[in-house]
């Protein structure tokens, strides 16, 4: 019985986390973009949302994988493909809270310090090949978070 509350609090965790940066990623910003008159505005913004989801994205993958490691010990093998995906997922989001984020934030300091927009600043390039890959990224923790979702919700027993 209590292995069977753990698979739900799983699959809940799961669902309300992948849903969460899905929503952020592709409804909430977009809407920023497209409302906000100030694209600098409204790309500060989308920053600091894309940098809470991914710190909390790093605390919930790692809690996701201990928890998916003590159903394993526990004898169901099916989450043992499920922790392959959360490190997939985890991997994703240390990269963007980490390297990603980081450094676009930087160069958008250093073009507003210079009373610029990134945009216009001599890293308009660098960081339009910085916000190519963080958004590559992005997408492909998404269909890994889909797909943990997916597992997560099919009864394991």
């Amino acid at each position: 019985m209590h292995h069977i509350r753990t698979q739900r609090i799983f699959s809940l965790i799961s669902g309300l986390w992948v849903g969460s940066f899905i929503t952020i990623g592709f409804l909430v910003v977009p809407i920023l973009f497209s409302s906000l008159g100030d694209r600098q505005v409204a790309g500060m913004v989308a920053a600091n949302l894309f940098k809470t989801t991914a710190y909390i994205g790093v605390a919930l993958s790692v809690f996701l994988m201990v928890m998916a490691n003590h159903l394993v010990r526990h004898g169901y093998e099916y989450y043992r493909i499920t922790r392959w995906i959360l490190l997939g997922i985890f991997s994703c989001t240390v990269g963007a809270a980490f390297i990603f984020i980081p450094w676009m934030d930087s160069l958008r300091d250093q073009a507003l310090y210079l009373g610029l927009s990134v945009r216009e600043s001599t890293n308009a390039a660098l960081f339009a090949r910085l916000h190519g890959v963080s958004s590559a990224i992005f997408m492909i923790q998404s269909v890994l978070g889909l797909a943990l979702v997916w597992r997560s919700t099919k009864n394991a027993d």
